[in-house]
C-alpha cells in the first residue's frame, strides 16, 4: 500500500501560519507533484509528512494509520533530499547499503537488495567506487537507491534535481519517471520547476502562500486552470493577462471588449456579470500574426530567436509584464515594428474581479492540439 491522507494539516512558525489547512488525498502508487513559488509552503508540508516536522494542527494518515506522533522511521516513507547526503568515505555499495546495515539485516539480504537497486538504477558497474568519482546524476541515483532498499510505502523526494545542469535534470526526469512505473510505489515529489511537475505527475498540487490552488492532471491545470494563479503559473512563457470589459452575456458565452475590439468567449456567463471588468487570458502559445477571430497591434521590444520557435515580447498599456507570443522559427519578426497579434476565442480563459476562473467550455479542437501546447517551455 501506499496511500496518503493530509486532514486540515496547519503549520506555524511562531506567528507566522505557512501550512493553512491543507486537505489531499494520494492514492496508492500516484506520482503526485507539489508545486509553487518560493515560500509557497510545498517542503514544510512534505517534512510534515516525513515526521521532520511537527503538524501544529491536523491529521496525517498513512494507509488509513495517524502517524503525526511517530518518527520518521516508524512511517513507511523514505526520503530523497535536494543535497545528496553521501558518505565520502564509504564506496557506492556502503552508502546503498547504509540503512539496512543500521537494521541490521543479514549480510545476503543487504546484498540482494542492494543488487537489485543498483541494477534498476544503472549503478552495477560503480558500485565500488566512492561518490567523489560519480558525476551529479550518479550520485543522486545513489541517494534514491539508498531509498530504494528500504522498501517504502512512500517515497518522497524534496527537489532532488536542483543541483543538476539541464541536460542531467532532463535525464533524470526521464529516469524518475521510468522508476516510477517500475516500483509502482506512491511518489510525493516537490519541486518550484513546472516542467518537472508537467512531465512526471499523474497529478500535480499548485500550492501558494500555504494553501492548495488546484490539484488536477498537468494538461487539465493547463488547459482549465481554476484561478488567476495557476493560469500564471502552469505555462512557461506565463500566460498573457488583458482587462476587458463585459458587454455582455448568452448561450454562446461571454463577450468582452477591450481596446475597441469585440470577441465572445465560450464560458459560461455568471448572473449579473455585464458591465464589470474581468481578465482576458491567453497562452503565448496561442497567437498567430496576423490571423485570428481577434488581433491587437503589439510592438515587439525583444525577439527571442531559439530555431524552432520565436519567443517576442512586448509593452502593452494596462498589462503588467510584458505581452509575450511564442511564434515559428521561421517567422519574420523585427523589434520596433508593429504586428498583429491574432487568437482565437476558444483558446482564451476569462476571470473574474477575485481571479477566480468562469467555467470554460471545452473547444471541440483542444484534443488536436496537444503539441501545440507543448511547443512553450512547459513540456521542456
Amino acid at each position: 500500500m501506499g496511500q496518503l491522507s493530509l486532514k486540515s494539516v496547519v503549520k506555524t512558525f511562531g506567528n507566522i501560519e505557512v501550512v493553512k489547512g491543507v486537505n489531499l488525498d494520494v492514492h496508492e502508487g500516484e506520482f503526485v507533484v507539489f508545486v509553487g513559488p518560493s515560500g509557497c509552503g510545498k517542503s514544510t508540508l512534505l517534512r510534515m509528512i516525513a515526521g521532520l516536522e511537527h503538524t501544529s494542527a491536523g491529521d496525517i494518515e498513512i494507509n488509513g494509520k495517524r502517524v503525526n506522533d511517530l518518527p520518521p522511521v516508524k512511517r513507511g516513507i523514505a526520503m530523497v533530499f535536494q543535497s545528496y547526503a553521501l558518505y565520502p568515505h564509504m564506496n557506492v555499495f556502503e552508502n546503498i547499503a547504509f540503512p539496512l546495515r543500521v537494521e541490521k539485516a543479514p549480510e545476503a539480504v543487504i546484498r540482494q537488495k542492494v543488487e537489485a537497486a543498483a541494477a534498476i538504477l544503472h549503478l552495477d558497474q560503480r558500485l565500488q567506487q566512492r561518490p567523489g568519482q560519480l558525476s551529479g546524476g550518479q550520485r543522486q541515483r545513489v541517494a534514491i537507491g539508498r531509498a530504494i532498499v528500504r522498501a517504502p510505502e512512500i517515497f518522497l523526494f524534496d527537489e532532488p534535481l536542483s543541483n543538476l545542469d539541464a541536460a542531467l535534470r532532463s535525464d533524470m526526469r526521464i529516469e524518475l519517471t521510468r522508476l516510477h512505473k517500475q516500483l509502482g510505489a506512491t511518489m510525493i515529489y516537490v519541486t518550484h520547476d513546472q516542467i518537472e511537475a508537467m512531465t512526471m505527475a499523474d497529478r500535480i498540487v499548485v500550492l501558494n502562500a500555504g494553501y492548495i490552488a488546484q490539484v488536477g492532471a498537468p494538461l487539465e491545470l493547463y488547459h482549465k486552470p481554476d484561478n488567476m494563479f495557476v493560469a500564471g503559473f502552469i505555462g512557461n512563457p506565463r500566460m498573457n493577462f488583458l482587462p476587458v470589459t463585459c458587454t455582455g452575456s448568452g448561450a454562446a458565452g461571454v463577450s468582452v471588449e477591450f481596446n475597441g475590439k469585440k470577441l465572445t468567449v465560450p464560458v459560461a456567463p455568471r448572473p449579473g456579470i455585464e458591465g464589470q471588468t474581468l481578465t482576458l487570458g491567453i497562452r503565448p502559445e496561442h497567437i498567430r500574426v496576423g490571423a485570428g477571430e481577434a488581433a491587437i497591434e503589439v510592438t515587439p521590444s525583444v525577439v527571442e530567436r531559439l530555431g524552432q520557435q520565436t519567443i517576442a515580447y512586448a509593452e502593452l498599456v494596462g498589462q503588467a509584464g510584458n505581452f509575450c507570443m511564442i511564434l515559428p522559427g521561421g517567422q519574420a519578426l523585427e523589434t520596433d515594428q508593429a504586428i498583429a497579434a491574432g487568437f482565437d476565442a476558444a483558446d482564451c480563459h476569462l476571470f473574474d474581479g477575485e481571479g477566480k476562473a468562469l467555467e470554460r467550455r471545452v473547444d471541440p479542437r483542444a484534443s488536436l492540439r496537444p503539441a501545440q501546447a507543448g511547443q512553450g517551455r512547459v513540456a521542456g
